[in-house]
């Protein structure tokens, strides 16, 4: 038994033995130190999906039962009975009636009545028709002023308008007649006239006439955009009359799929005087027939607007208006710097004027009826400046220019006799009395700043003013031209039916230049100053209702008989009241 146990013991424990020694031959494991660089921070990239599904190994497996059930409809009395739902009402003000026809009526100090009647009638698929007319006069009342001053202006005008899909047209016509006197003569005349004064109120007496008809069409979606064509007949009791033929139109013509906006212009005058200044001169005529066009083009990128075009035009003079070719450019723009803040603009342009004896008779009515026409070549004019706001009230405007104009006109007035005798002699414009147009070729330096404030819906409040150097060939002066113009303006707009605003403006100091005539004249011809003036005006008024509304004037509250032109004194403090009635037939 012994051995039997060596046989087994030896055997295993040779085995122990070379098991032990070949565990001691692979181990690998050093005593060093280990350090740790950068601690294992795991990420998602180092997990893995688990792509088998586990089994489940779960001795206990519960089977669904069936479950049976029976529904038993069993109808439930209710009380509740839902309401129709109603669209929330909303409240709108009653719109305001609006009447097309209207009667005012004013009276004041001086004997100054105003008063206009408008009425129009609008029939379906007819048009509309209307008429006008105005009655403005005054009996004058001048302080030291021996003659007539007072004036009258009656209008009467008739006008038709059709309006269709794609065209409107309208055309009326009317006459005008204004009466004025030439009572602004000399102070040595004064007093050889004074004596016989009520024969000499109706000597300086004129009248203005001007019979006119105009026509209007503008038309949708076709390049042919508007026109518009007027014929004027403007004379005066003294034989001086002109003839005014105007056509003006609006084309826009498709170039390599771009709008060239072209205006085309038509002007045919024929005029004369009744008579010359001096007797021994003939009387001026004077006309010609006017043709031009205005292509433009305009470019828009961003914040930036360029109008690039040209005018250009041929005058066929006649009698004493020479014939001539005019060429002008016709460049203006404008750039957004701070949106509506800061907006700059400037512009080259010009123009050719066609002056007629209305337009000089209605901005100065003492003209003698000797004057001669031409047109004014304004060559250019160039500008620039800035506007915006400075808040979302107050609006700014600044600008400043540089312009050439060839035959400017200019009131200067007529020549009279050094010796002082009684009015009725000769005409009754040849006392320094009236007033002639001379020709010269100017430079004008401008300068304008303009101020607007809306403070709120109610309240509009304005300021303007106006520098202007001229510098003359020819004349001694501008004649009857001021350097400084300024004005400001409020109104205001109540909640409670009633307005108000005012308006002062100041006119700066004018030149104009006494010339004396006659046998043995040693006095030199003589530059005269008129002051600058101040004139302030306020006015107010109440609507009771959409129909009736009074108002109240105020006219030249500082009460200066300031000199509007040479001699020639306004009325000093005015009152004027009056209502003004609409109505609908």
């Amino acid at each position: 038994m012994y051995k039997t146990f060596q046989y087994i013991l030896t055997p295993l424990i040779f085995l122990f033995s070379v098991t032990l020694m070949y565990s001691q031959e692979k181990d690998t494991i050093q005593t060093d130190v280990i350090n740790v660089v950068k601690p294992y921070t795991p990420t998602i990239s180092d997990a893995f999906k688990i792509k088998t599904t586990p089994d489940l190994d779960d001795n206990a497996t519960t089977a669904k039962k069936d479950v049976d059930y029976n529904i038993l409809s069993v109808p439930v009395a209710s009380t509740f009975i839902p309401t129709k739902g109603k669209a929330a009402k909303v409240e709108r003000e009653k719109p305001e009636l609006f009447y097309e026809n209207y009667f005012t009526l004013g009276y004041g100090s001086y004997g100054d009545l105003i008063s206009e009647l408008y009425v129009t009638k609008e029939f379906n698929r007819i048009g509309s028709f209307g008429a006008r007319l105005t009655q403005e006069m005054s009996n004058g009342g001048i302080d030291d002023k021996i003659l007539d001053n007072s004036f009258t202006n009656t209008n009467v005008e008739l006008e038709y308008i059709k309006r269709q899909r794609d065209i409107t047209w309208s055309i009326k016509g009317g006459l005008e007649r204004q009466k004025y006197n030439w009572y602004g003569i000399e102070d040595r005349y004064e007093n050889a006239t004074n004596q016989n004064a009520s024969d000499d109120n109706t000597s300086v007496s004129h009248n203005f006439y001007d019979l006119y008809a105009i026509g209007d069409v503008a038309f949708d979606y076709t390049y042919v955009k508007s026109g518009s064509v007027t014929l004027r007949r403007f004379y005066d009791e003294f034989e001086s009359g002109e003839t005014l033929l105007k056509f003006k139109g609006k084309v826009d013509l498709p170039i390599m799929d771009e709008e060239i906006t072209t205006d085309v212009r038509l002007e045919y005058l024929s005029g004369h005087a009744g008579e010359a200044y001096v007797r021994t001169e003939n009387p001026a005529e004077y006309g010609g027939l006017l043709f031009g066009v205005s292509p433009s083009y305009q470019l828009r990128r961003d914040d930036l607007t360029l109008n690039i075009g040209a005018s250009a035009y041929y005058m066929i003079g006649k009698n004493d208006t020479e014939s001539n070719l005019y060429v002008f450019p016709n460049i203006t723009g404008s750039f957004r710097i701070v949106d509506d803040v800061v907006i700059a603009y400037g512009g080259l342009t010009g123009d050719v004027i066609q002056n007629t004896y209305r337009d000089f008779a209605q901005t100065n009515q003492f003209l003698s009826p000797t004057i001669s026409v031409r047109p004014t070549d304004n060559s250019f004019n160039a500008y620039a400046g800035m506007l915006g706001k400075f808040t979302n009230d107050i609006g700014y405007n600044v600008k400043i220019g540089y312009s050439s104009e060839k035959d400017k006109a200019l009131f200067r007035k007529n020549t009279f006799q050094a010796s002082g005798t009684t009015m009725g002699t000769t005409d009754s414009f040849k006392y320094g009395n009236s007033f002639m147009v001379v020709y010269d070729n100017i430079k004008t330096i401008q300068a304008l700043v303009e101020v607007n404030v809306d403070m709120n819906r109610n309240l509009k409040m304005g300021l303007r003013a106006e520098y202007m150097n001229y510098n003359t060939e020819f004349e001694e002066e501008a004649w009857n031209l001021p350097n400084i113009k300024a004005s400001v303006f409020a109104d205001y707009m109540s909640d409670d039916s009633w307005f108000a605003g005012a308006k002062i403006f100041y006119v700066g100091e004018r030149k104009d230049l006494n010339v004396l005539t006659g046998d043995n004249v040693i006095t030199p011809d003589a530059v005269i100053s008129l002051d600058g003036y101040v004139d302030i005006n306020f006015n107010a008024g109440y609507n009771f209702s959409n129909r009736f509304t009074v108002f109240l004037n105020l006219n030249n509250v500082a009460g200066d008989s300031y000199e509007r032109w040479s001699n020639y004194n306004v009325q000093g403090f005015q009152i004027l009241g009056g209502a003004t009635y609409k109505f609908d037939f």
